[in-house]
């Protein structure tokens, strides 16, 4: 009897084993300090864009170790992460909200590797840290907005009930109603306190005949608002982190206005950042045809008007009342225009969105609309060397379009710059549009959670570890045993391989799947060598022993590898955070420990004895 394989065996597990190498290796280079700098409304950066960043670093006397530029983004690279924290303030002062300068840690895997898709894996924010935003909300804006709403709303009860008012204003506190006399404002009253009984309402007596009514929520109306503003921006955030395909983030409130994410291992911060600090949103309103742009732009404003001005700086007149709002998307796709071949939005609304879309186009059909691009962007200068925060809001005018037919739950946007700005734009209203303004008021790469010594010390036990059972392993089974350390090695350097291919996200969890991983390849050649010494034992050959100790030890082996995989695709399916890092590297683990300790270790005992009728075993 001879234990050969057929050549193809052999060339799978060698091709296996180089690939595992070469796909292993990038992460052996380690990560470069950087910062990454691309526009903050997505599209190709400006020519001299490369020398003002040089420019920069140079007057500031910051050093830096290379700068990479292409069409869409500039990615200079530090010697420490000192110069990265120094250089993120000049540069930011110096370019504007124009752009997103972000902090990133980027590989420094070589062109070679990388040009074969050979990346890193992630490391958790528990091994290496990520990015850290500290977004807080503006509660003010959450409570101005349902105020809004509430003006809305109270216009459309009016007139839908043909109560004549003389104004309805939005202000910091409430909704004020004015009336030509007391009698309208009474029927308005008890329309209100019907339709609205959340409101408080006060009456308005001006002595000149003139009457009103003042609604204003409740300050437990006003908590719940901003308790709602909050709850839904952190569902949003992580409707956004979701769409960046970001594994375990970290996205939690911290106080009564504060959102805290974390995002590990994430490689573009610069489009992290971008999208998660995004707080574009879209309004579609009706163009004010009835009044001249004229004696707008003289300062005579319809009072149910308001002028906007579009990109190009052109003013544009429109209606003040809003068609449909931002949050009452529910899909979004980017693409382009067939007729145009401009990029385009296509926009999906809820029932309640497109009900007004519906009965809006019903009425306007050759009237032109209007969308409103909003975006609410923080500019960062330098005050007396320290950098100062500001906020503003920009409304832009993208496109006016003349309403050709009734539509009402799905159509499309035109007007804007790129399609990169198009796929921007198309995942933010997808996730959900933030239902107050947020801020970043804090962004940085953050450290290991456990602390670099304690990193250190758990690294060095699993090394020691695995020493000792090379050791054990090479002392009681000689030959065997170091057939089964040179199998285990591979198993570990697969299991690198297959993470940093899938790009999975490694934390100190799922360092304890890979050495519960490690046990187990080990328990399987130990049931198989200690097969072949009972075979030995009853007098077989060599040859018939090693066969016989694989075949009659796979069962095992399988049993308790399948049943480990099951309890680990459960943990894979229902688990979250640390526990599903466990049990993506358990998953792997066990299958590749099964291809190394099974047929990676037969493959060489095959080549040390199968050739051999007679062979001494040394086992």
């Amino acid at each position: 009897m001879m234990n050969q394989y057929p050549l193809w065996k052999n060339l799978i597990i060698v091709v296996v084993l180089l690939l595992g190498v070469l796909y292993a290796l990038p992460n052996i280079y380690g990560e470069d300090p950087a910062l990454q700098i691309t526009r903050a409304r997505a599209g190709e950066l400006d020519t001299g864009m490369r020398g003002s960043v040089l420019a920069t670093l140079e007057t500031a006397g910051i050093s830096y170790k290379s700068l990479e530029s292409d069409d869409q983004q500039i990615l200079v690279r530090f010697n420490d992460t000192d110069a990265q924290l120094r250089a993120v303030d000049y540069i930011k002062a110096e370019l504007g909200n124009a752009y997103v300068v972000a902090l990133n840690l980027a590989p420094a895997t070589p062109e070679w590797l990388q040009s074969i898709n050979a990346l890193p894996m992630y490391l958790g924010l528990d091994l290496r840290g990520g990015v850290h935003f500290l977004m807080e909300v503006d509660m003010n804006a959450a409570a101005a907005k349902a105020i809004e709403g509430y003006a809305g709303d109270a216009r459309t009860l009016l007139r839908k009930e043909k109560i004549r008012y003389s104004q309805i204003r939005a202000e910091a506190d409430g909704v004020r109603i004015m009336f030509r006399n007391p009698e309208d404002r009474d029927r308005a009253d008890r329309l209100l306190g019907d339709e609205i009984p959340d409101l408080g309402r006060d009456s308005i007596d001006t002595g000149s005949g003139d009457a009103g009514i003042f609604l204003r929520p409740s300050e437990q109306e006003l908590r719940e608002i901003r308790k709602f503003a909050l709850q839904q921006n952190i569902l949003t955030l992580r409707n956004r982190v979701n769409e960046l395909g970001v594994a375990e983030p970290v996205i939690q409130q911290q106080g009564a206005q504060r959102i805290v994410v974390q995002l590990p291992g994430i490689q573009d911060t610069a489009r992290a950042k971008r999208i998660i600090g995004a707080t574009a949103t879209l309004e579609y309103r009706a163009v004010d045809i009835e009044h001249e742009i004229d004696a707008a732009l003289a300062g005579k404003v319809p009072a149910g008007s308001r002028l906007y001005y579009r990109r190009d700086g052109s003013p544009v007149l429109l209606k003040k009342r809003i068609i449909v709002t931002g949050d009452q998307i529910i899909n979004a796709r980017s693409g382009f225009d067939q007729q145009s071949g401009s990029p385009n939005v296509t926009v999906m609304l809820d029932a309640k969105g497109a009900r007004k879309m519906l009965a809006f186009t019903k009425e306007s059909v050759g009237k032109p609309m209007a969308v409103v691009f909003i975006e609410n962007k923080t500019k960062t200068r330098l005050v007396d060397g320290e950098p100062v925060r500001t906020s503003s809001k920009v409304e832009e005018v993208v496109s006016v379009a003349t309403i050709r037919g009734v539509f009402s739950k799905r159509f499309q946007t035109t007007g804007l710059d790129s399609p990169q700005e198009a796929h921007e734009l198309a995942l933010v209203l997808r996730s959900g549009a933030l239902a107050a303004p947020v801020e970043i008021i804090e962004e940085r790469t953050i450290g290991p959670s456990m602390g670099k010594d304690n990193i250190d010390q758990g690294f060095k036990s699993v090394i020691i570890g695995f020493l000792a059972v090379l050791v054990f392993m090479a002392i009681y089974y000689r030959v065997f045993g170091l057939v089964a350390n040179l199998a285990l090695t591979f198993n570990l350097v697969i299991i690198v391989a297959i993470l940093s291919l899938l790009q999975a996200t490694l934390t100190l969890p799922g360092i304890a799947g890979i050495v519960l991983t490690v046990g187990m390849a080990v328990d399987a050649n130990v049931l198989i060598f200690e097969r072949i010494r009972e075979e030995l034992r009853i007098g077989n050959s060599p040859q018939a022993s090693i066969q016989s100790g694989y075949e009659k030890a796979f069962s095992t082996i399988a049993d308790a590898n399948i049943t480990t995989l099951i309890a680990a695709v459960v943990l894979l399916s229902f688990g979250t955070g640390p526990i599903k890092g466990f049990a993506v590297t358990l998953s792997i683990g066990i299958l590749t420990s099964m291809f190394t300790a099974i047929m990676g270790t037969r493959a060489v005992i095959n080549l040390i004895y199968g050739g051999r009728r007679s062979a001494a075993l040394k086992i």
